[in-house]
């Protein structure tokens, strides 16, 4: 069981300058990335990017969760730490009855209405908390005591999976393209599906999900759910499977076709299968799995964590590499915000909306989830890491990998762009303000 370490703040003028060193050291990386790509400069150019983006999804992410977690996990830990992905989910539930309330408030175009609840519920859980705890632990006298990084990263990392499989799974079709919005892309004769270039891509799209364009489906970029749940005469009989059709043969006896599928468990199992659970077992979900599996089992984990261990040179390289995640991602993040906003439809008052509600009014709402917690003993008593991890998990901007989505499905591509962007440029002050707040509140839940 690891030590729990009270978190005593001493002074308030200390308390503030320790919340604001570790943002200030973030935005210094971020600016000298928006100077590197800038267009006007172009000391660096995109393609740099792109490949660093791929380098931190392939192996500076999973190398740091892999050190990080296996060293921490134990099956002890994962019955303390069993909040963390809860919490995830507390704060998407939270997340999309705050979006529906900007919909009825904000009123933005009907299509827009189930990406506008998107945006809002679904939260950047996985980089940029990371480097918001690897900057808060790079102090000497760190104010979460010792292992502060290595605590950080494991509860951080123990709560990606369950956003990753509710990206891949939830989000990955409440993104497809509403019916009218396709017919009316489908009827325009200007408006032709090419395929998208890498030079003319968003970065946004590459940040997280690199290569996603070899992950298009045939049913990507199609209303398929609403196309198989709503009985349309005009949908092609050949397009998508006859759903009012009895499985087996048409010579079968009547009693052997009463043994077929429910329409509705047809329909529900059609959708299953174009569902892309494959892509939730990318290298920083299997480097989770992995670090799970390896410090569950101590025989396991002799073998790779501890001076003496056999293996000890293998995850000593791993830490070395993951040292580079952190600057890696803020100069990404600086790469993609030196490209602008893009043109947007979503409207000015929607966009204020959804950046006040996932910025300003869910963190609130997460003080409150997590202060409940404690009066009902639900977390590790005394750590001030583990709630600030959980309080972090409502205070970051919306996930950069729905732009990815978004582009996979080809819908309000340029929105999720325009938003994210925006919703980057408020949080370096909408996560001072909270990280100042959280700093006084861990010494009294």
């Amino acid at each position: 069981m690891p030590a729990l370490y009270e978190n005593k703040m001493t002074s308030s003028g200390e308390n503030l300058l320790t919340a604001i060193v570790p943002l200030m050291k973030l935005l210094s990386l971020t600016v000298i990335g928006l100077v590197l790509a800038h267009p006007k400069a172009q000391m660096i150019p995109r393609a740099t990017f792109r490949l660093l983006s791929k380098l931190v999804f392939a192996l500076f992410l999973p190398c740091l969760i892999f050190t990080e977690l296996g060293q921490s996990i134990t099956l002890q830990n994962i019955a303390l730490w069993w909040f963390i992905p809860v919490n995830v989910l507390f704060s998407t539930v939270i997340g999309c009855f705050l979006g529906v309330a900007v919909v009825l408030i904000c009123r933005p175009s009907p299509q827009f209405n189930r990406f506008t609840v998107i945006m809002t519920a679904f939260g950047n859980t996985g980089n940029l908390p990371l480097a918001i705890v690897g900057s808060v632990c790079h102090t000497k006298h760190s104010p979460f005591g010792p292992h502060c990084h290595s605590r950080g990263v494991a509860y951080v990392s123990f709560a990606q999976w369950v956003a990753v499989i509710l990206v891949y799974t939830l989000v990955y079709h409440m993104m497809e393209p509403p019916m009218q919005y396709y017919e009316i892309v489908e009827e325009g004769t200007e408006i032709e599906e090419h395929p998208i270039s890498d030079v003319s891509r968003p970065l946004l799209v590459e940040a997280e999900w690199p290569g996603i364009e070899e992950k298009e489906t045939e049913h990507s970029k199609t209303p398929f759910v609403a196309k198989i749940f709503n009985s349309i005469s005009s949908i092609s009989q050949t397009t998508f499977p006859d759903l009012d059709l009895a499985e087996g043969n048409s010579s079968s006896p009547r009693s052997i076709r009463c043994l077929a599928e429910p329409r509705v468990v047809r329909r529900i199992r059609i959708v299953a299968e174009q569902t892309p659970v494959q892509h939730v077992l990318q290298p920083p979900t299997l480097a989770s799995l992995l670090a799970i599996i390896i410090g569950m089992v101590p025989q396991l984990k002799a073998f790779f964590f501890g001076y003496d261990a056999p293996l000890s040179f293998i995850t000593d390289s791993l830490e070395i590499l993951a040292g580079a995640m952190v600057p890696s991602v803020m100069l990404i993040l600086g790469g993609m915000l030196a490209e602008g906003p893009k043109e947007s439809t979503l409207g000015l008052r929607t966009t204020i909306g959804i950046t006040v509600a996932r910025l300003l009014v869910l963190p609130l709402c997460g003080i409150g989830v997590v202060a409940l917690a404690d009066k009902l003993h639900l977390l590790v008593q005394g750590d001030a890491m583990y709630r600030f991890v959980l309080l972090l998990q409502y205070t970051t901007p919306s996930a950069i990998l729905l732009g990815a989505i978004a582009s996979l499905r080809g819908y309000a591509v340029k929105e999720a762009s325009a938003l994210l962007f925006w919703q980057h440029v408020f949080a370096l002050f909408s996560l001072s303000l909270y990280i100042v707040i959280y700093f006084k509140l861990l010494a009294y839940i």
